[in-house]
């Protein structure tokens, strides 16, 4: 005959699936908040296309980091905990790999997001002055596709050339591409990502904390 559940037995049971099911919602919220931030993402590819003329490519992570700042913040808020920013990055560098950029699209987007959850963690996800230099570090995560343009020239040139690319688009390319724009590049992700930064909890102290989503 088998022995009747203890409590301490019944508590376990009735605690596992709870703790899966805030395991699904876990994932669901972090998949819901990557789905935003990609279309953030093709959003400012657009813009950057549309308006910066041949600095399109290298302006796009800031211009992501100008109008993601909501979602960024949004996130953090309602997930609380480490793991989120860095699945969210991580998501995006692995379709930026399978859709032909370097590995180091992935590795971008690896590093970056992991050490922008560990600032966000440092502050429990509450420190708004913590919050936006987590932002910042995470918006250089999308870096990955533009660092070969002046890091890996010849690798970049030669995958080109691959995709069947004629010399004079090469030539478009490359033509922007020097140390100087190289460092305004990574000098415009940093103002963008703190205009961005700032304005996303703004709108998260403004809107969504009275609207009781954060």
């Amino acid at each position: 005959m088998t022995a009747p559940n203890t409590p301490a037995e019944t508590s376990d049971q009735l605690n596992k699936p709870a703790k899966s099911g805030k395991l699904e919602v876990d994932l669901i919220t972090i998949g819901v908040f990557a789905a935003l931030y990609f279309v953030m993402v093709c959003i400012a590819t657009l813009v950057s296309t549309l308006f910066t003329g041949g600095f399109g490519s290298i302006f796009l992570p800031a211009i992501t980091a100008l109008i993601s700042g909501c979602v960024y913040m949004l996130l953090a808020a309602r997930l609380g905990k480490f793991g989120g920013i860095t699945v969210m990055g991580v998501i995006i560098g692995l379709f930026l790999f399978i859709s032909g950029h370097f590995v180091l699209s992935f590795i971008a987007s690896i590093v970056f997001p992991v050490a922008a959850d560990l600032i966000a963690r440092a502050g429990k996800y509450k420190s708004k002055a913590l919050l936006l230099v987590s932002y910042v570090v995470f918006s250089y995560g999308l870096t990955g596709p533009i660092l070969p343009l002046w890091f890996m020239k010849d690798a970049y040139v030669a995958s080109l050339q691959a995709r069947g690319k004629d010399a004079a688009y090469i030539d478009g390319v490359f033509v922007n591409i020097n140390t100087g724009t190289f460092f305004i590049s990574m000098i415009a992700i940093l103002v963008c990502a703190v205009l961005g930064g700032w304005f996303g909890q703004r709108m998260m102290k403004k809107h969504f904390i009275k609207a009781g989503i954060a």
